[in-house]
C-alpha cells in the first residue's frame, strides 16, 4: 500500500521555483510513496467563520478539504515573502484546521519545505509554517528539512529535478515523511 501525500505550495507564480521543487518531488518520489499537487489554492477565499458553515463552504475550500482527506501526509513547499509564510499557505492551513481538533490535519504528519532566492532558502517561513501546522493540528515531522538559497540563480538554468543534492534531499525528507505516516497509524 503506498503512501498518499498532498503538497501545497505557497507560490501561485507560474515559475515558481517552489512550485518545480514539488514537480521533482513528484517525479523522483520513493517507490510507494505518491505526491498529489493540489492545484486551485489561488480559487480558495480567505478563511471565514461565516462562510465556513453548511451550505455556504465555497467550493474551492471543499475540494482542499476533499483532497486533504483523502492523503496520509502533507508536504508544503513554501517561498519567503517577507521574511514570513506566504498568505495562500497560511489560508489553506487555515481551512485544514477547520473544525476545530477535527480538520483534515489533525494527527496527520507534515512538514515543510523550499526555496526562496536569499541567502538562507527561506527557512523563517519554513518555520512559520511549521508552527502553524502544528498548532492547527498536524504531526509536524520537525527533521525533515530542506532549504534551498539563491533559488532564481539555482535554478535558472537548471530544474531541481536535475539537480543531484535537491533530489537526495527530498529523497530524504519524503523518506522520513513517509515512515512517520507508519508510526501515526501504529
Amino acid at each position: 500500500m503506498s503512501v498518499r501525500i498532498l503538497a501545497l505550495v505557497g507560490s501561485l507564480r507560474a515559475g515558481s521555483t517552489n512550485r518545480q521543487l514539488a514537480e521533482a518531488a513528484a517525479k523522483h518520489a520513493p517507490e510507494g510513496v505518491e505526491i498529489e499537487l493540489f492545484e486551485g489554492l489561488a480559487d480558495v477565499p480567505f478563511y471565514n467563520e461565516d462562510i465556513d458553515a453548511e451550505g455556504s463552504v465555497p467550493a474551492a475550500a471543499i475540494r482542499l478539504r476533499e483532497a486533504a482527506g483523502q492523503v496520509d501526509a502533507f508536504l508544503l513547499f513554501s517561498p519567503e515573502y517577507n521574511g514570513t509564510i506566504p498568505a495562500v499557505l497560511k489560508n489553506a492551513i487555515d481551512w485544514l484546521s477547520r473544525p476545530y481538533g477535527a480538520g483534515a490535519l489533525s494527527g496527520k504528519p507534515a512538514a515543510v519545505v523550499g526555496t526562496a532566492f536569499g541567502q538562507f532558502g527561506g527557512v523563517w517561513a519554513q518555520d512559520e509554517a511549521r508552527k502553524s501546522l502544528g498548532i492547527a493540528g498536524a504531526t509536524v515531522v520537525e527533521d525533515a528539512k530542506l532549504s534551498i538559497p539563491g533559488s532564481l540563480t539555482r535554478f535558472a538554468e537548471t530544474h531541481p529535478a536535475d539537480d543531484t543534492e535537491v533530489v537526495a534531499g527530498l529523497t530524504q525528507v519524503l523518506g522520513q515523511l513517509s515512515a512517520s505516516t507508519g508510526a501515526a497509524a501504529a
